[in-house]
C-alpha cells in the first residue's frame, strides 16, 4: 500500500508517498481501507516545524479525517463492524490502508457522501463544540475567524441554525469574503486590514457575545477587546502561535475558554454523542452544507499543502486513494 511521509521539515516538497506493508489492527483496532481523506491545515504547521509546539519526531506522519470501509479487525473489537462504512480522525491518514481504534470511529450514516462523512471525526463536531463551549443563546452576536475554512464555514452556519441574531466571519480575499456571506455570515470583515477590529465594532456596536478563535496572536489579544459584558472567547487553536491573555482585560466581566475535542469527549460524553447525532442529520438533510475546494489523488498530497500554506482553500480539501 502507499503512504505520506516526511523525513525533514519544510515545504510542501518534503511530502513522499512511500510503499509500505498493510498495518495489522491490534487490540481495540481496526483497519480501514480509505475511500478519502480529508486535510487539515494544522498539519501544514507541523510539516514546517514552526516552533517548539508544532514539532512531530520524524519521519512524520500528517493527521486526517478519513473515510473507508473497515477491512480488519483487531482482537477486543467488534467483528459485526468488518464491511461497515465509518469515519475517524487518524494520526496517519495520508494512506490507502489506515489504523483506527473503536473508541474513535463514526459509523457513517446511510445516505452521506465521502466528502459530508470526512466533516464527522473533526470538522463538524468542532464547529459545534466551540459554539456550546461558548455558551451560544439566541440572538446573541457571534464572530467567527476563518470563518472560509473546513471548520469555520459550518461554524457559521451553525451559529445560524442554533438561533445567533448576527453572525460576523472574517476571511481574507474578495473570493472568500464572499463565500463567507454565501454560508450564512450576516458581516464578512478582511482580516488582513489592520482596522478590522473597527468593521466588527461597526456591525455589532454593543460588543460581540461569542467570539470562535482558531487563529491565536495578537487576533485572540483583539478578540478579547471586541467582547461584550459576559462576552466569551473560545480558543481552540493557534495558527499565529500561543498569547497570553491579560487579566486584567477580563475585568469588564468578558472570559475566555478552551476548547479540545478530545477533551470534550471525555469530559462531557452524553453531550457529545447527542451533538454527532445532530450534525450527523443535519448533514443528511443538507440542512448543514459543506464545501469541497478541490479532490486530489493520494500522490498529490504536496499539492493539498501548497494549497494549505497559500490559505487558497475554500472549505475542504480533499484526497482520494
Amino acid at each position: 500500500m502507499r503512504r505520506v511521509r516526511y523525513h525533514e521539515y519544510g515545504g510542501p516538497e518534503v511530502l513522499r508517498v512511500e510503499e509500505a506493508e498493510v498495518p495489522e489492527p491490534g487490540p481495540g483496532q481496526v483497519c480501514i481501507r480509505v475511500s478519502a481523506i480529508g486535510a487539515n491545515f494544522v498539519d501544514a504547521k507541523f510539516r514546517r516545524g514552526a516552533g517548539a509546539i508544532f514539532q512531530r519526531p520524524l519521519p512524520a506522519t500528517l493527521t486526517g479525517d478519513v473515510v473507508g470501509t473497515v477491512e480488519a479487525v483487531g482482537t477486543d473489537a467488534d467483528p459485526g463492524l468488518a464491511g461497515r462504512r465509518v469515519a475517524a480522525l487518524s494520526p496517519d491518514a495520508f494512506a490507502d490502508q489506515v489504523l483506527a481504534d473503536v473508541a474513535d470511529l463514526v459509523v457513517v450514516p446511510d445516505g452521506l457522501d465521502d466528502a459530508a462523512a470526512s466533516m464527522l471525526p473533526s470538522a463538524a463536531p468542532v464547529a459545534l463544540g466551540t459554539l456550546l463551549a461558548g455558551g451560544l443563546t439566541p440572538g446573541a452576536t457571534v464572530l467567527v475567524h476563518a470563518a472560509a475554512g473546513n471548520i469555520g464555514h459550518l461554524a457559521t452556519q451553525l451559529a445560524k441554525l442554533r438561533g445567533a441574531g448576527t453572525v460576523i466571519g472574517t476571511a481574507g480575499s474578495p473570493a472568500k469574503l464572499d463565500f463567507v456571506r454565501a454560508h450564512g455570515a450576516d458581516v464578512a470583515v478582511d482580516y488582513t486590514d489592520d482596522a478590522w477590529p473597527n468593521a466588527v465594532r461597526a456591525a455589532a456596536p454593543g460588543g460581540v457575545d461569542v467570539v470562535l478563535d482558531s487563529v491565536g496572536g495578537t487576533t485572540t489579544l483583539r478578540g478579547v477587546e471586541l467582547l461584550a459584558p459576559f462576552g466569551r472567547l473560545v480558543v481552540y487553536g493557534a495558527a499565529q502561535g500561543v498569547v497570553d491573555v491579560p487579566v486584567r482585560s477580563l475585568y469588564t466581566m468578558r472570559s475566555v475558554t478552551g476548547f479540545s475535542l478530545l477533551a470534550w469527549q471525555k469530559a462531557r460524553p452524553a453531550e457529545y454523542a447527542d451533538a454527532m447525532t445532530e450534525l450527523a442529520g443535519l448533514l443528511g438533510t443538507g440542512k448543514l452544507r459543506y464545501t469541497v475546494h478541490i479532490r486530489l489523488p493520494l500522490a498529490e498530497a504536496a499539492e493539498a499543502h501548497r494549497l494549505l500554506d497559500a490559505r487558497a482553500q475554500l472549505g475542504r480539501i480533499l484526497l482520494v486513494p
